[in-house]
């Protein structure tokens, strides 16, 4: 669903501002916790480097020699542990490829596999922070991202006529805009004071409060005051609370108004009549790549893809730059098998050949705008595709479910001719996604709250009731009178857009995450209910066995609830820590002591 009304960027920004509330969370999973997000208590337990690590795993400093090739000439702090295969991927993935000619300085982002068997000593500790986090802003469980600054400048007093050098920020963080912005700070620096200057960072960094989501953060960094604000899963989708300076800001000299959203609209440019296909690929999974003149326009325009379809978060693979050293190449560029479901950023020519026999080829040109829309209109067929020197545009034979939205091409294509502001654009082209994408999936949340049993049937006494299973054919069914055409005024194979979808990564993972924060809640009730009961009136029909089998059960459903921070009313768990003290204080005093022990993890 396009936006609508005054083309005015002051009208859209307010239109942002006072849409109509589309609530997408539609089960009681979701209620803001009565203290709010991210609590203070962890704060007090940190060691040393524990703040550093929650922002990011290393810094790594990747140079050429001409007997080695690329190499990791530093890794700060010294005690983070990289393995060799982890090491190569960083290496290769933090130069361009010599074909893109990146003269200059260039920033990039990459992501690739973190070895087998790695755990976080933080693991619990940042659990915590990611509970409150949106769901496209949780930390990465199997995947690492590399953010780069790579110089690249003549020196004829080296071998090779050239200095080349990455500076390279290692997180399971996706804060894009945040590390680049954090990047341009301490990238020039280094290459002129060189690993002094990364220690002050790192010292500086480690004072940082940690990310917890919601709160205003103001983070020093080499003489400068950084401030920003991380969303949170509570935050209405498409709007962002401004971060404002104060008069006591004295200090910062860097107000970031978002930590992880690309220019949509610049990247989508080159591409830009095929917006609402390329939402469907995404949306469904396919196996798409991006075939860009350089690793930073590759990697934003990934990005953008991926960000297209937000709320909903994108399960499959996709990384915003690719090489042919990547451990992944073989399986990810093999012809015995259908291409895997993921987006894959490349610049090297030679993949204008691996990837032939992929479905879908995007080819961008310089996003250097010039003022004048793209020629291109028409879906190209694959087999126009020889080198990487095509010309830009969408080459795939898929045809698209939905019918075309003119209206959006029309209002991004008036603001082009009236100059409007690039803010202003990239506002319009976000909610135009997100409509389109909340109106696709608020029939599937309304369906899936409907498997929720009723609050009535939740018994104190019994183990809580199970939900009731998705069933394709009744969801449906759902379709015929509460489906997207009550929010979207776009036509098409709305019911064959569905059946492909629920065939996707993207719906396991949605699903898998709805089914289990809906099962939380129903723990979360079972608690309440059992809370609520009067357990002194209980246990007077109890045998002495009984009860301490209750204070045993008890315990272990206030272990769960610590363990999986249910969303519980604000004072449950206190209350039945109370309840079952005052029961084990009717027991005899061996009994006593041994039920006041604290249970062994």
């Amino acid at each position: 669903m396009a936006l609508r009304g005054s083309e005015e960027v002051e009208e859209q920004m307010e239109e942002a501002e006072h849409s109509e509330d589309r609530e997408l969370r539609v089960s009681p999973a979701e209620e803001m916790p009565a203290d709010g997000p991210g609590e203070e208590e962890p704060e007090q337990l940190l060691l040393p480097w524990d703040r550093f690590s929650a922002w990011l795993h290393c810094i790594c400093v990747v140079g050429f020699d001409l007997e080695l090739g690329q190499a990791v000439e530093v890794i700060y702090p010294h005690h983070s542990k990289l393995t060799e295969k982890e090491k190569t991927s960083i290496c290769y993935l933090s130069f361009p490829d010599s074909n893109s000619g990146c003269l200059g300085d260039t920033q990039f982002c990459f992501r690739f596999r973190q070895a087998a068997g790695r755990k976080s000593s933080l693991g619990c500790f940042l659990d915590h922070f990611d509970r409150d986090a949106p769901v496209c802003l949780k930390k990465d469980q199997g995947h690492f991202y590399g953010y780069v600054y790579f110089r690249q400048v003549r020196d004829k007093s080296l071998k090779r006529g050239y200095f080349q050098k990455s500076l390279v920020l290692i997180s399971k963080l996706p804060y894009v805009t945040f590390f680049h912005s954090l990047l341009k700070l301490i990238a020039p620096e280094y290459f002129e004071k060189q690993e002094p200057c990364l220690e002050a960072a790192c010292n500086d960094i480690d004072r940082w409060p940690t990310p917890s989501p919601g709160k205003i953060l103001t983070l020093p960094i080499m003489g400068v005051v950084m401030k920003l604000r991380i969303p949170t899963c509570y935050d209405k989708p498409g709007t962002s609370q401004l971060v404002l300076s104060t008069p006591s800001d004295s200090l910062v000299s860097i107000v970031l108004p978002t930590i992880h959203e690309v220019d949509l609209f610049r990247c989508f440019y080159p591409v830009f009549f095929h917006i609402q296909m390329l939402w469907e690929l995404v949306l469904l999974g396919e196996a798409l790549v991006v075939m860009a003149p350089s690793p930073a326009e590759s990697s934003d325009t990934v990005l953008a893809l991926v960000s297209c379809v937000a709320p909903l978060r994108y399960c499959s693979d996709f990384r915003p730059y690719f090489t042919i050293h990547d451990s992944e190449f073989k399986e990810y560029t093999t012809r015995t098998q259908a291409p895997p479901s993921v987006i894959l950023g490349v610049t090297n020519p030679f993949f204008a050949k691996t990837l032939q026999h992929w479905p879908h080829i995007i080819r961008i040109g310089d996003m250097k705008q010039t003022g004048e829309m793209a020629k291109q209109m028409k879906v190209k067929k694959l087999k126009n595709l020889k080198t990487l020197d095509s010309k830009p545009g969408v080459y795939t034979a898929y045809k698209p479910f939905l019918n075309k939205d003119e209206e959006i091409i029309k209002q991004l294509q008036k603001g082009v001719q009236q100059k409007r502001p690039s803010a202003a654009q990239n506002a319009i082209l976000r909610r135009y996604f997100l409509e389109l994408t909340q109106s696709f999936i608020i029939p599937l949340e309304r369906y899936v709250a409907s498997l929720m049993p009723l609050q009535k049937s939740i018994c104190p006494w019994k183990s809580p009731p199970q939900l009731k299973p998705f069933v394709q054919d009744e969801f449906m069914k759902t379709l015929e009178k509460a489906g997207p055409q009550l929010t979207s005024r776009l036509k098409g194979d709305w019911i064959g857009l569905y059946r492909q979808f629920l065939k996707s990564p993207n719906f396991d993972g949605w699903f898998r995450n709805r089914r289990k924060e809906m099962t939380q809640k129903l723990e979360a009730l079972h608690l309440e209910a059992l809370c609520d009961e009067d357990l002194q009136l209980r246990i007077q029909k109890h045998t002495e066995v009984e009860t301490v089998d209750l204070v045993l059960k008890l315990k272990d459903k206030l272990t769960q609830a610590e363990r999986e921070q249910l969303p519980v009313r604000a004072g449950t768990v206190a209350k039945l820590q109370a309840h079952i003290e005052s029961v084990i204080l009717t027991l005899p005093e061996d009994l006593q002591g041994i039920l006041h022990k604290p249970v062994s993890p």
